[in-house]
């Protein structure tokens, strides 16, 4: 695991803290690398069943590439927009089998936004910005910001953010839905992290993972996705039969008045 991001377990939860403050936490092969390496921690680790990712230093969440490790690559280094390898932490978060909530706490632009789009939950501090910055800064986005972003807020909104590259306040964020909760400070924000992560640890693991499967998939139904959610309907079918031995209701669980 590089220094570039740090893991921890407690509690059920891995949290991920992104940990390049001199660089606004910007996204250099080794954080890549170690973020690949966390959600296979994730994933492969069948006591935790949240992850919570952060950004230190207080300035930035993530500022997106490292835009000095794109000036200074060597000729042959195919650009960030042909190199799908540069996309593979993406790709990670992507297809993380368990909920992520990403707490932004500063600056979340381009490729650091487009990490935070990745995640299931987005929660922020009120200080914090948002932003899709390629136009002005190196000429165009990337394909993960072209297509995950107006898969998350309305397409106008996805384009003035695009075409403009002026940041959204986390107000606006929340307004138009890209962030479900402000919170006023960073210990707040990873407060609110671990109360949301605690309510889903009470839930059913197997049933996090079936649904954060079957709605992610379902919310853009290509022929591919299509006959995944079949395959998970299947197996949630037969949880819905078997049940799951290894989980029980919370005891203070109560049904809603009404």
């Amino acid at each position: 695991m590089s220094d570039a991001v740090i893991v921890e377990t407690r509690n059920r939860k891995l949290y991920i803290t992104l940990n390049r403050p001199e660089a606004l936490n910007a996204q250099n092969e080794a954080m890549r690398d170690g973020l690949v390496d966390a959600i296979e921690r994730l994933d492969g680790d069948s006591d935790v069943l949240v992850g919570i990712i952060y950004g230190v230093g207080g300035r930035a969440f993530s500022a997106g590439a490292d835009l000095r490790e794109v000036r200074e690559a060597p000729p042959e280094w195919p650009q960030f927009e042909t190199q799908f390898p540069n996309f593979r932490h993406f790709e990670a978060f992507r297809w993380a089998s368990k909920p992520i909530i990403a707490a932004i706490d500063g600056y979340c632009l381009g490729g650091g936004l487009e990490l935070a789009n990745y995640c299931d939950i987005r929660i922020a501090t009120e200080a914090s910005r948002f932003g899709q910055p390629e136009a002005r800064t190196v000429g165009g986005a990337t394909r993960p910001g072209l297509h995950q972003l107006p898969r998350a807020i309305p397409l106008g909104e996805a384009l003035l953010l695009h075409l403009t590259s002026q940041p959204l306040t986390a107000q606006r964020a929340h307004d138009i839905g890209l962030v479900q909760r402000l919170c006023a400070d960073a210990e707040s924000l990873l407060a609110e992290a671990d109360a949301i992560a605690d309510q889903m640890i009470e839930c059913n693991p197997t049933a996090l993972r079936l649904i954060k499967r079957m709605v992610r998939w379902g919310a853009d139904m290509t022929a591919e996705q299509s006959e995944k959610l079949a395959l998970v309907a299947r197996e949630a079918a037969a949880l819905a039969a078997a049940g799951d031995s290894g989980w029980q209701r919370p005891q203070q669980w109560q049904r809603p008045p009404g």
